[in-house]
């Protein structure tokens, strides 16, 4: 078929004619050289050819044909204006080791413009412009003499085999039968990103379908209709990996289009591929995830308070899935539910966006492998730094991203407050870098500005939270009652404990007798962000700066109130002569906090030095008409002297370049999230933010 083209094609309106210079075979026939001189009329502008002198550009190539190694080698050059330019290109096909029915193409070419009467510039452009074009249509014209050697009746070429001589002349020759036919693939198809299996039928009947086993399902249109661009190479480790699974993998096989998506998440790494795929693999038996979408169904508080749901599908055809993070209490599910609950759900969410994903391949008529994510935050604050809540967002992550990589298409995140910085910094390092090149954030309203929303999204679909025509159907969310909450006991049963063990650490507060936590800070800008859990009584949280350290602390025997502590520890830094405003100093105003609540906070710090985060007895006030208290009052003051105050907490401190750094990579996501950033990392001032969830 690539033969045919010669001395000239209709399909190539540039190659006017060739002429065979030389020619060689070898005796055996298994060589076979030929060297042609080609016509070529450039798309050229008329000025240039006049003043080159020229009408038609001249090439010489040379095919090398090894029948006996199964290669063809082209080579070709400029005869034209060889003083000035010089074209060099070289193209090689040769068998797959691991499968004689795949041909491997390599091509390099060059392009060196010496001088060429100051239009360098100008022929370069024409030579680029050549070249893509002729490499576009070259699978449109391997397809063209296919289909005339299949109306001539040629659908079988044999392989070469040596001559046999003949012992003496009583003696019968039986020529040997062929193995397989040959495999000439053209230079054009290839580039095309077609494997051999695509260009010649080794089947003996033309007619038989050619998809209709997984061996034979790679043709042409089926990678451009349900897998996208590959090259012969990619085509090749998707195929030897499929196999490789039909051969070893007891169960079942993953679509072509999920094996894909391993291959890309390690760059066609057959080996690193091989890996994570047989693990995730493993994993889906163990939970069962082929059939979550038919065996669960999720409770009844994710169905109501889970701000999340499908919507439509963004410009490209990828479902749409969106997500009200800021309106969701991410406490309140893990309470009610814990977090494999909260897992499992994330899990089914995925398997749809998997399904829906084929669904629109079908719809559209071209592959979609991957959905967007739109995730809105506003109502985003500190409650969603509640630790147990930030790990199971941590975990869900790490299971997502080994088991559905290169599913998420692009990740819009709107109205991000100032408050986001920080649990980007604290969730970015978990999430591989390739996914996290496809966020897009926006600070305020950029979203409704240029390159915004629109760019992304028909108007017609954008919901009418965000200001557009269509009705959302995702819940609001909201706050989950604590009537739902599990008990500890349930918790404990399901092995779904809030790490309290782990990560909190438990105190008692006493009138007179606060605790106190030091925290030393060697860069400014360095983020403190707290969280704790009044357990019992009411107490006043305070921030404190000191450019000293104070002395060890001392654990308060608490002698002067004749009861232990249980279950808690106290411990006092700030020393009695120390002075407020001399010796240490507020940085953040008087916090109160009544037992039950739950708060979560952080500060942006202003200067290096000691941090000292206290919590304090909280005295009942008195009723302001009366100089005798309230009954309620009484009754509430018995009750903290008799139990004490406990608060659970746990603190952590964001680096000052860990925190700068994940700044840095929110800026390069979206310009527009830069000015939200600098006032976030301003060293000028300090910033302070809590939120206390009742």
């Amino acid at each position: 078929a690539y033969e045919r083209r010669f001395p000239t094609c209709p399909l190539i309106p540039m190659f006017v004619a060739s002429d065979t210079v030389s020619e060689y075979k070898s005796e055996d026939g298994a060589i076979h050289v030929i060297e042609r001189r080609c016509k070529l009329d450039i798309d050229a502008p008329r000025l240039l050819k006049k003043i080159a002198g020229v009408d038609y550009v001249y090439f010489v190539q040379k095919n090398s044909l090894n029948r006996r190694e199964r290669t063809l080698h082209i080579e070709a050059y400029n005869e034209t204006f060889s003083n000035r330019v010089i074209i060099n290109e070289h193209c090689s096909y040769t068998v797959h080791p691991d499968n004689e029915d795949w041909t491997c193409f390599e091509q390099s070419a060059s392009l060196d413009i010496k001088s060429f009467f100051g239009f360098e510039s100008t022929v370069e452009k024409i030579a680029m412009k050549q070249y893509t074009s002729n490499i576009k249509k070259g699978k449109e014209i391997i397809e063209y003499y296919l289909k005339q050697l299949e109306e001539e009746g040629i659908t079988f070429v044999p392989r070469w085999t040596p001559p046999v001589a003949c012992k003496s002349e009583s003696s019968t020759c039986h020529p040997r039968r062929p193995v397989s036919p040959a495999i000439n693939i053209p230079e054009s198809a290839t580039k095309e990103g077609l494997s051999s299996k695509e260009i010649l039928t080794t089947s003996s009947s033309p007619s038989e379908p050619t998809a209709g086993t997984p061996d034979d399902k790679l043709d042409a249109d089926y990678i451009k209709r349900y897998l996208g661009d590959l090259t012969p190479m990619q085509e090749s480790c998707l195929i030897r990996l499929r196999q490789w699974l039909q051969e070893t993998h007891k169960g079942k096989i993953p679509k072509d289009e999920h094996i894909l998506r391993f291959l890309r998440a390690r760059d066609f790494n057959i080996d690193k591929a091989r890996e994570i795929l047989c693990q995730s693999l493993t994993w889906r038996k163990q939970h069962q995830v082929d059939y979550i979408l038919d065996t669960w169904n999720p409770p009844q508080v994710l169905q109501d308070y889970y701000a999340g749901g499908w919507h439509h599908h963004d410009k490209d055809g990828r479902p749409l899935y969106v997500l009200r993070l800021g309106q969701m209490d991410t406490k309140g599910l893990v309470r009610a539910l814990g977090e494999e609950a909260l897992l499992r759900y994330v899990l089914s969410i995925n398997e749809e966006g998997l399904r829906r994903c084929e669904e629109n391949t079908k719809v559209f008529g071209r592959p979609i492998s991957s959905w967007t994510c739109l995730v809105d935050l506003e109502g985003l604050n500190m409650r969603h730094l509640w630790r147990p809540g930030v790990k199971a967002l941590l975990r869900i992550i790490e299971v997502v991203e080994a088991n559905y990589p290169e599913t998420l298409g692009r990740l819009l995140i709107l109205r991000a407050p100032r408050v986001f910085p920080v649990l980007w910094t604290l969730v970015s390092p978990f999430i591989d870098d390739n996914t996290r090149k496809k966020f897009l954030i926006y600070a305020g309203n950029d979203y409704q500005g240029p390159g915004g929303l629109l760019d992304y999204i028909d108007k017609e679909i954008i919901p009418d939270f965000l200001g557009g025509e269509c009705m959302c159907e995702v819940p609001e969310g909201g706050l989950v009652p604590k009537s739902l909450y599990r008990t500890a006991e349930e918790l404990e049963n399901e092995d779904i404990r809030l790490w309290t063990e782990t990560i909190y650490q438990s105190a008692s507060v006493f009138k007179g007798a606060p605790h106190e936590v030091l925290i030393q800070i060697v860069d400014a800008s360095s983020v403190i962000t707290w969280d704790f859990d009044v357990c019992k009584g009411d107490i006043v949280f305070n921030i404190f700066h000191s450019k000293r350290a104070p002395q060890p602390p001392k654990k308060d025997s608490l002698g002067a109130h004749s009861i232990t502590s249980p279950g808690g520890n106290n411990v006092q830094l700030i020393d009695k002569v120390w002075q407020l405003g001399r010796d240490y100093s507020m940085v953040e105003s008087p916090l109160i906090c009544k037992e039950g609540e739950s708060v979560q906070g952080s500060h942006v710090t202003r200067w290096p030095g000691f941090y000292i985060l206290q919590w304090k007895f909280h005295s009942m006030p008195a009723c302001a008409t009366t100089n005798l208290p309230r009954v309620d009052d009484v009754l509430a003051s018995l009750q903290v002297s008799s139990h004490k105050c406990k608060v659970m907490y746990y603190t952590e401190v964001i680096g000052s370049e860990d925190f700068r750094g994940s700044m840095t990579s929110l800026e390069s996501s979206h310009s527009g999230f830069s000015q939200l950033s600098a006032a976030t990392t301003s060293s000028s001032q300090s910033h302070s933010s809590s939120m206390i969830s009742r």
